[in-house]
C-alpha cells in the first residue's frame, strides 16, 4: 500500500491487476450468464410493468456519478426508502433482491469501468460523496458487486425494517460501519482477499 495524504491507497501495479482481474472475469461471465439475465430482465418486465432493467444514479470513483444497472423489482416509482421498497416490491423483485440477482446487470459496469467485482458499494447521492478526511480514501478505488462490508449487511434490509426509525439507524450505526470496514478493506488488499469475497458471495 501507499500513505498518501495519510490516506491508504493501492499502489498503481495493485490497482493495475485488480482491474486487469475484474476484466477478464467478466469476460468469462458475461456470456455464461447472457440467457438467464435475458430471463430476469422478462420475468422482471412483466411482474412490474415497465423495463425490467433500469439505471439508478450511484456515486463512483472519485465521487464522479454513474449509471448503476439493476434489474426491477418495484412496481411504480422508483425510490430509497425501505418501507416503502418493501410496500412496492413484487413477489418476483422481492425474490431476486433477496438473492442478489437484481445485481447481476452490474458485471457490464465492470466490464466498462465503472466498477470492480469487489469493494464498496456505490451509494445514491448523498453517502459517499459526502465523506470527510481520510474516509475519502474510499473514493479512490471502484465501488465493487460485492466486498466484506455487503457480506456483513447481507440481510441489511430485514435489519433496518426492525428499527422504529430506518433511516436514522442506517446513517449513525451502518453507514459509519460500512466505512471502517471499508477502510480496512484497502488497507488489507490483497487478490486472494478478493477471491475469498467472491467465493462467500456465491456460497455463502
Amino acid at each position: 500500500m501507499l500513505l498518501h495524504d495519510n490516506k491508504i491507497m493501492l499502489t498503481k501495479s495493485q490497482q493495475a491487476i485488480k482491474r486487469s482481474f475484474d476484466i477478464i472475469v467478466s469476460i468469462i461471465i458475461l456470456p455464461v450468464i447472457i440467457i438467464p439475465l435475458f430471463f430476469l430482465w422478462f420475468f422482471a418486465t412483466l411482474s412490474t410493468g415497465r423495463n425490467g432493467l433500469f439505471i439508478q444514479r450511484r456515486i463512483g470513483r472519485y465521487g464522479k456519478e454513474f449509471g448503476l444497472l439493476k434489474f426491477r423489482s418495484l412496481k411504480g416509482s422508483d425510490h430509497t426508502d425501505i418501507k416503502r421498497i418493501k410496500d412496492s416490491e413484487t413477489t418476483f423483485g422481492a425474490w431476486i433482491r433477496k438473492n442478489k440477482l437484481d445485481e447481476l446487470p452490474q458485471f457490464l459496469n465492470v466490464l466498462v469501468g465503472d466498477m470492480s467485482l469487489v469493494g464498496p458499494r456505490p451509494d445514491i447521492p448523498g453517502y459517499a460523496d459526502l465523506l470527510k478526511g481520510e474516509d475519502k480514501v474510499i473514493l479512490r478505488i471502484r465501488p465493487g458487486i460485492t466486498g466484506p462490508a455487503t457480506l456483513k449487511y447481507r440481510n441489511e434490509d430485514e435489519l433496518l425494517l426492525q428499527q422504529e426509525d430506518p433511516n436514522l439507524y442506517n446513517d449513525e450505526v451502518i453507514w459509519p460501519d460500512k466505512v471502517k470496514i471499508n477502510k480496512e478493506y484497502i488497507s488489507k488488499w490483497s487478490l486472494g482477499g478478493d477471491l475469498k469475497y467472491m467465493w462467500r458471495s456465491v456460497f455463502g
